[in-house]
């Protein structure tokens, strides 16, 4: 294994607390992200991602309420084919992800 080195910077606490839930929900440390990120930054030699800013005349306008209730129904009809879970179903999926959770953050021991 190569040398290792520690990185550490300063970033907005609300910022930290939003992606590590995103990782988390994704079953993926911080860490590991920003790993695979610098990982690409070396294979593609540059940024991995777009980097531009944004057209101020592309720029999203809030919606209207028929826009939005539009959406809403597409959504709803979307949504109209999925499996019915009951709360039983739920809370069991709940469970089995938290275990799965905690498997993860246990420390790995080696016989």
């Amino acid at each position: 294994m190569a040398e290792q080195t520690l990185v550490q910077f300063r970033v907005d606490k609300e910022l930290k607390q939003n992606t590590t839930s995103i990782c988390d929900s994704l079953g993926i440390d911080l860490t590991t992200v920003l790993r695979m990120c610098m990982k690409q930054m070396e294979i593609v030699r540059g940024i991995p991602f777009p980097t531009r800013l944004p057209d101020i005349q592309q720029e999203k306008k809030p919606m209207t309420r028929e826009e939005a209730l539009k959406a809403f129904y597409e959504l709803r009809e979307w949504a109209a084919d999925l499996p019915e879970m009951t709360l039983d179903e739920i809370n069991a999926e709940i469970a089995a992800s938290r275990v799965e959770k905690k498997a993860r953050k246990a420390p790995k021991t080696t016989a």
